[in-house]
């Protein structure tokens, strides 16, 4: 990016893909309890200062987890809104960790998931790790389980990944950054709990089909490349550069309107793969097509979900995100010293 197009940009304008996006939202008719409950649960001894706790109501993780699982029962959905508050807190400590910090959580978490009789956690981390894990072994079945904990591996791998570039001040290509992405976005242990929340039982044969595999695909990069565009302001005023956005205009020389007018477009074709995908759906059988239409129902909440929350959260627009919805413009903060 040329220093004169920082300088001379100050608005951009962001893609419609609510319009693009014809899923019907559903939401957890438990959604306030759970919220309520699991706030309680992240701010029991953290130390979080009022600011933080002000940022984790404002971010409504809650709400998005409620349109994300509608038809969990309580006990499966307050799991699920532990786990949401929980990424979005390693989230945010991941994203001022080196490698070697990011280690040392993944290190703490993975020991009480792979571990959960034996480990006896001492860090605030870990002891959450195995306070939503007891309660997600309780009624998750053996597959759900195993595939959220390879995802969550996977997750900390890439996170690492992505704290060694950022030190080193290394921007991918485009094809190893959808790679890793698909990763660090956190959504494959989200789908493990897709299965966990309907008390689902899929097995591997029917998970790793590549047209299971590439429905997840589809959510997942929808979900994460609009996020990079939602995310793109408050990124770009800190200086990272771990953003779409940013690699397609390193490679494909363009301007910052048409990079997001770009992964705009690619957001929209994930939309539209999703669909293609689901109109192609294999037969096992009716027993397990039924449990496959709750997982593949479960990706959609997910699509449809993450796009209504990112206008009503306070994460990437603070209070204005209804009228960023309306106007699709987003004025650039300024960059943080």
């Amino acid at each position: 990016m040329s220093s004169s197009q920082t300088t001379t940009t100050t608005k951009i304008v962001i893609p419609d893909l609510v319009s693009h996006c014809t899923i019907p939202v559903r939401c957890n008719r438990h959604w306030k309890q759970a919220s309520v409950e699991s706030k309680r649960w992240l701010f029991n001894g953290g130390n979080l200062s009022q600011r933080k706790r002000d940022a984790f109501h404002g971010l409504k993780a809650g709400y998005l987890t409620s349109m994300c699982y509608p038809l969990a029962g309580y006990p499966q959905l307050r799991v699920c809104c532990d786990f949401m508050n929980y990424l979005f807190h390693l989230d945010n400590i991941s994203d001022e960790m080196n490698d070697e910090g990011t280690m040392g959580t993944a290190a703490q978490v993975l020991n009480v998931l792979y571990h959960p009789q034996s480990s006896r956690p001492n860090s605030r981390v870990g002891k959450m790790t195995k306070d939503y894990w007891r309660r997600l072994v309780a009624t998750g079945s053996p597959g759900a389980q195993q595939r959220f904990i390879e995802t969550f591996d996977m997750f900390f791998q890439a996170v690492t990944q992505q704290a060694v570039d950022r030190a080193n001040g290394v921007v991918p290509d485009l094809e190893s950054y959808i790679a890793i992405r698909r990763d660090t976005s956190g959504c494959k242990p989200c789908w493990a709990l897709i299965e966990y929340a309907n008390n689902l039982d899929l097995p591997w044969e029917v998970m790793d089909h590549p047209v299971i595999r590439g429905l997840g695909e589809a959510a997942n990069d929808l979900v994460t490349w609009s996020n990079d565009v939602f995310s793109y302001n408050v990124e770009q005023s800190k200086g990272d550069t771990h953003n779409m956005i940013v690699v397609v205009m390193r490679q494909e020389g363009l301007d910052l309107q048409a990079a997001v007018d770009f992964v705009g477009d690619l957001c929209k074709q994930s939309i539209d793969r999703f669909h293609l995908l689901r109109e192609n759906l294999p037969s096992w059988g009716s027993e397990l097509d039924a449990q496959v239409e709750i997982y593949v129902d479960g990706l959609a909440d997910w699509i449809t979900g993450s796009l209504k929350w990112s206008f009503e959260s306070e994460r990437y627009f603070g209070k204005t995100g209804l009228e960023v919805k309306r106007t699709r413009t987003v004025t650039l903060l300024p960059r943080r010293a």
